[in-house]
């Protein structure tokens, strides 16, 4: 089996199929690993623990989530202990979870980046190339596990373009974070604030032109704006990292694209950010992959139907991911008085009803087959 792609999702379903009756070689090309924070939901924490690949990962857990809207009444807080956990989730370093994962790998992976692919009645024949080599070189394999997010590679897709850019960056504050996150709903988009270290990692949802203009702004500035848009429940913001910027937009495949190739991860759905689902919804996919190749004979993998099994196996997850994340997005994304007053009833509305929190949180956690 082949499994394109060096990052999380990738490096997670080799090391899940390392005690599997068929070899794996993983395609990746080497690069340097953004040091950027990433939140893991507490079902993602479970899963990594059973390929112990989280012990010793530095992480900041989540202990509590504060959800409100700005220029509106209506909060609501979910709390780790209502559930009996420890934490809710966790903020780490994107690049210490791949060292703990890349740790955990048996055979070091093949350099190269996948171009493309031909299939066959029995196999399915992998493009590489290299940078450190001219021209191709051909991997064949019963099945081809795409990891990497390519765009072209998650056959027939549909897509949003929520017309908003993400501004990440640490952030310090004058009260310390008490393992609690921010997520707070604003008209032009989410701003998240996840406890990191001894600051904050920012997630700032915009409009692409006020992005560039944070991003370019002085730190003063900047510090002074976010002050504005968030409130004044942390003090004062005194310290800023560096700033980055990405578009948002939800993409999703709609049909497989071949028999033997199953798309994971960034490559089969893109999320919008906020509620932190993306990754954890691919590390799912993950596994639901490799417990599914450990229940297949090993001359069945990538035969008819068993693209078809998976994508069926994952529907329920998958949908629920991408319709919680959009149908956020699309409705705390406005300044309309109509919905700003029935965002606020509805936040009141979940922190009076505890069974109403406990779906939500669960879904959060470990997905959307997750039990009530």
């Amino acid at each position: 089996m082949l499994v394109a792609g060096g990052g999380p999702v990738g490096l997670f379903l080799a090391v899940a199929l390392e005690r599997a009756p068929l070899r794996v070689t993983l395609v990746s090309e080497p690069s340097a690993a953004p040091d950027r924070p990433i939140a893991l939901a507490h079902g993602s924490r479970l899963l990594l623990d059973r390929l112990d690949a989280f012990k010793g990962l530095p992480a900041t857990p989540i202990a509590t989530i504060h959800v409100s809207q700005r220029s509106g009444f209506g909060r609501t807080l979910i709390r780790a202990r209502d559930y009996d956990l420890p934490a809710l989730g966790y903020v780490v370093s994107y690049r210490a979870l791949l060292e703990a994962l890349q740790h955990r790998l048996a055979e070091a992976p093949s350099n190269g980046r996948l171009v493309g692919w031909d299939e066959n009645h029995d196999s399915v024949v992998a493009r590489c190339a290299s940078a450190s080599s001219n021209g191709e070189r051909a991997l064949r394999a019963r099945l081809l596990a795409l990891a990497d997010g390519m765009p072209h590679s998650a056959g027939a897709q549909r897509r949003r373009d929520y017309f908003q850019s993400a501004v990440v960056a640490q952030i310090k504050a004058e009260q310390s974070h008490g393992n609690r996150a921010w997520e707070r709903f604003t008209a032009e988009g989410p701003l998240a604030l996840l406890p990191n270290g001894d600051g904050y990692a920012l997630v700032w949802s915009t409009s692409p032109e006020k992005a560039r203009a944070l991003c370019e702004a002085g730190d003063a500035e900047f510090l002074q704006r976010l002050s504005r848009e968030f409130g004044s429940r942390l003090g004062t913001f005194h310290e800023v990292g560096p700033r980055a910027s990405f578009p948002l937009a939800l993409r999703y495949a709609t049909t497989a694209p071949g028999r033997r190739v199953v798309p994971i991860g960034n490559a089969a759905q893109t999320l919008h950010p906020v509620a932190g689902q993306g990754l954890n919804l691919g590390l799912r996919d993950a596994w639901e992959l490799a417990e599914l190749l450990r229940a297949t004979p090993v001359e069945k993998a990538g035969a008819a139907g068993f693209s078809r099994q998976f994508a069926r196996r994952r529907g329920l997850d998958r949908q629920g991911g991408i319709a919680l994340t959009d149908a956020l997005v699309r409705v705390f994304s406005t300044a309309d008085p109509l919905f700003s007053a029935a965002r606020g009833a509805g936040l009141a509305a979940l922190d009076l009803l505890p069974p109403a929190r406990r779906f939500l949180a669960y879904r959060m956690m470990y997905g959307a087959r997750a039990l009530p």
